[in-house]
């Protein structure tokens, strides 16, 4: 089995807002990433998504976007980005969902010997514009991520791997501790994945920070390809 990751699809199959307004990289994005997604991903396999999955503002909108990954192969595993305005209670987004689609909030999800607990995140301080509106996210988003590994210790085992899928990244480019990164530490996280950032920002698209590995995988960072997290014989 192998655990592969991509993140910030930002798809607009009913809503009106194409990419390539960004740029001509984005051009006919989605259909690199089917190209990529097919040539890598097995039945077997998992897939993380790290939100801002769909621009669309309803939740039909945003499920037919994340019913458009269907055909692709692995279990598809999602949080919540900054941008998914569709996502509205999660037992709606669950229950219109195909078959084979999870989405965390407040929780975990374990396939095999890979557990996997996520939460959008959010800004971290000492980030530009830093407000103390953002503290008050910043701080209910920690508080999210405690709950999800209070549900992590109920089902990791010996030897299982865990994996935190989120939206914003967990710290600032220096790698400051941030209450996220804590967390992680305390809870011995393996991997850390998230996105949110786009252009010319620089953020490394791997780093190690006391022994846990961060993952930056928004797609137009990785060249509209997954990024392979694990691979488990």
């Amino acid at each position: 089995m192998k655990v592969f990751a991509i993140s910030d699809l930002h798809l607009s199959g009913l809503a009106d807002k194409p990419m390539d307004i960004f740029g001509e990289g984005w051009e006919g994005h989605f259909d690199k990433i089917k190209a990529d997604w097919e040539a890598k991903v097995g039945d077997g396999d998992i897939v993380l998504i790290g939100g801002d999955t769909s621009w669309g503002m309803k939740l039909e909108e945003g499920l037919y976007d994340v019913a458009s990954l269907a055909p692709l192969k692995g279990k598809k595993v999602f949080v919540r980005g900054n941008h998914d305005y569709w996502w509205s209670g999660i037992s709606r987004v669950r229950d219109g969902a195909p078959e084979g689609f999870f989405f965390l909030q407040n929780d975990c999800l374990k396939i095999g010997n890979v557990v996997i607990a996520g939460s959008r995140g959010w800004t971290c301080p000492g980030s530009a514009d830093f407000t103390e509106h953002d503290l008050k996210l910043y701080q209910r988003e920690a508080e999210r991520f405690r709950l999800a590994f209070h549900e992590v210790k109920k089902v990791r085992e010996e030897g299982d791997t865990l994996i935190v899928l989120m939206h914003y990244p967990p710290t600032g480019v220096k790698k400051e501790d941030t209450l996220f990164t804590e967390l992680f530490e305390e809870n011995k996280v393996d991997k850390v994945v998230f996105g949110h950032l786009h252009g010319s920002v620089y953020y490394p698209l791997k780093s190690e920070k006391n022994g846990i590995e961060y993952v930056l995988t928004s797609c137009d960072k990785t060249k509209f390809s997954l990024t392979e997290i694990l691979s488990i014989s």
